[in-house]
């Protein structure tokens, strides 16, 4: 039995301002993530039917334009 999630965004999920790649290896792997698209996607959805949605995309648009994986693996987890 599929018993889904009560909240969009777990409490295990941990995002600071200050997760961002350390290494050009790393700028250059997430700069080709089309996380921008997702969370506008994400968006879309919030405004149209799940309102619930709402605190998770405010958290994760926040880190729009300095990514990094812990950053991708909370968007997947809210999809």
């Amino acid at each position: 039995m599929d018993r889904g999630v009560t909240a969009p965004l777990a409490g295990h999920f941990k995002l600071f301002s200050k997760q961002y790649p350390q290494s050009s290896e790393e700028k250059e792997e997430m700069s080709r993530v089309p996380y921008a698209s997702v969370v506008g996607s994400l968006m879309y959805a919030m405004v149209c039917t799940k309102t619930d949605l709402a605190y998770a995309v405010s958290i994760v648009s926040r880190f729009m334009s300095n990514l990094e994986k812990q950053h991708c693996e909370v968007v997947k987890w809210v999809l």
